[in-house]
C-alpha cells in the first residue's frame, strides 16, 4: 500500500510539473527576445526552485545541508568549478538554488530538444556539448568555462558523467579538474544522498531527507588533474558513506584513500 501512495504522490508531482512547466517556459521564451544573462538565468532557476518545494509538499523529499562554512569560503574564492556526486534528477534541479553564485551547467546538447524545458534551457547561457565529438566539446568547455568564472559564475559538472545508483559509483572523468588546472580555479566537491528519495531510473520520489554535504573548497594550483579528481573522488565517496552508510553496508573497501586527509564537511547544517 505505501509503494502505491508514493506511486499516486510522485505522479501528481510529475503531471504538476509537465503543467507548469509550459507557461514558465513560455515566459522565459518571450523575455529572452528583449534581454538575456541573469534574468533569464533566475527565471529558470525559479521554476526549478519551485519544483523542489513542489517535491517537498507533494512527496514529502526535504533536503538538509551540512558544510555551510566551506560554501561561505568558497563565496569568497575568485573562480569555483562545483563537482557534485551525481544520484538523481534532483541535484540538477536543486543547486541553483542552493548555490551563492549562478551555475553554468556542462550538459549533453541533446537536452535542448526536450520541448519547453529545453527550449528555456536553450535561453540561457550553459555549455551544452556533443559527446561524440570530443575535442570539440571540450575546447568549448574550456573557452565558455574560462568565461563564465571570469564574470563570477560557477561553473558546474558532475564528474561520473551520468547518474550513479545508490550505494555503488562511476568513473570519475577528469573533465572538471582539467577545466580547474587550466583556469586556476578553485574545485568544490559535494555529496548528495539524492537516491534515498528519487532513485535513478524512476519516476517514483519516497519520502525522506536528501543530505547534501559541501566539502573543502580544494587549490588546482600546481596539481595534475587526475591527482585533483582523485581528491574530489577520495572526499565524496568518504563523505558519501558517512551520510548514507546503510547503503554501502556491503562495501568492504570503502573509499578511504583520502579520508583521513580531507576533513568532512563537519556538523553545520540546516534543514528548510
Amino acid at each position: 500500500m505505501q509503494r502505491v501512495v508514493w506511486a499516486l504522490r510522485s505522479y501528481l508531482f510529475l503531471a504538476y510539473m509537465a503543467v507548469s512547466v509550459v507557461p514558465w517556459a513560455t515566459v522565459v521564451l518571450i523575455v529572452s527576445i528583449f534581454t538575456r544573462g541573469d534574468r533569464v538565468y533566475w527565471l529558470c532557476a525559479g521554476w526549478l526552485t519551485h519544483s523542489i518545494s513542489a517535491a517537498r509538499v507533494i512527496c514529502g523529499v526535504r533536503h538538509r545541508m551540512h558544510g555551510l562554512d566551506n560554501l561561505a569560503e568558497a563565496n569568497r574564492a575568485p573562480a569555483v568549478i562545483v563537482l557534485p556526486k551525481h544520484q538523481s534528477t534532483w541535484e540538477t534541479f536543486a543547486f541553483p538554488g542552493l548555490m551563492p553564485h549562478p551555475l553554468a551547467y556542462v550538459f549533453k546538447r541533446e537536452l535542448l530538444y526536450i520541448p519547453f524545458f529545453g527550449w528555456a534551457m536553450a535561453r540561457m547561457d550553459m555549455i551544452h556539448i556533443d559527446r561524440a565529438r570530443r575535442s570539440e566539446a571540450w575546447r568549448r568547455v574550456a573557452e565558455q568555462g574560462a568565461h563564465h568564472m571570469k564574470h563570477g559564475v560557477w561553473v558546474i559538472m558532475f564528474p561520473e558523467g551520468t547518474r550513479a545508483a545508490r550505494g555503488q559509483q562511476e568513473d570519475y572523468k577528469t573533465g572538471g579538474t582539467r577545466l580547474a588546472v587550466s583556469t586556476g580555479a578553485s574545485v568544490l566537491p559535494i555529496a548528495v544522498t539524492s537516491a534515498r528519495c528519487w532513485p535513478r531510473k524512476t519516476f517514483t520520489l519516497r519520502p525522506g531527507v536528501i543530505d547534501v554535504s559541501v566539502g573543502p573548497l580544494l587549490s588546482s594550483v600546481g596539481k595534475r588533474p587526475d591527482v585533483l579528481m582523485r581528491e574530489v573522488e577520495a572526499w565524496i565517496e568518504a563523505e558519501m558513506r558517512r551520510l548514507d552508510p546503510e547503503a554501502y553496508a556491503s562495501d568492504a573497501t570503502p573509499a578511504a584513500a583520502g579520508q583521513a586527509a580531507l576533513p568532512a564537511a563537519g556538523s553545520t547544517a540546516s534543514e528548510p
